[in-house]
């Protein structure tokens, strides 16, 4: 069973990758003029983010947050993430629909 101090740390933990996802969604979602090979860029370090921060979720980020990210990207730019691809975004990985 985890200790206090670990639940009060993976707490915290979780505290600040829900800022971060938050901050980068209200940004994106408030920049008119950002292009989306640097809306994808900002994804992406959200992902290397949270994957520093528990480096054994990688599936739990994709489930909540990646889908969260592609219906943004899919609605603000039209773009759609090519699912032949992995599940990391990069500019590289998205096209038009």
């Amino acid at each position: 069973m985890a200790s206090d101090a670990e639940v009060l740390e993976e707490n915290r933990k979780v505290r600040r990758l829900q800022i971060v996802v938050d901050l980068v969604t209200n940004l994106l979602w408030q920049s008119d003029d950002m292009p989306a090979d640097e809306a994808a860029g900002l994804i992406a370090t959200t992902r290397q983010f949270a994957l520093k921060l528990f480096p054994d979720k990688e599936q739990t980020y994709d489930l909540i947050y990646q889908s969260r990210f592609r219906r943004l990207m899919a609605e603000k730019y039209r773009l759609a993430l090519d699912l032949n691809l992995r599940s990391e975004v990069s500019p590289k990985n998205y096209h038009r629909m």
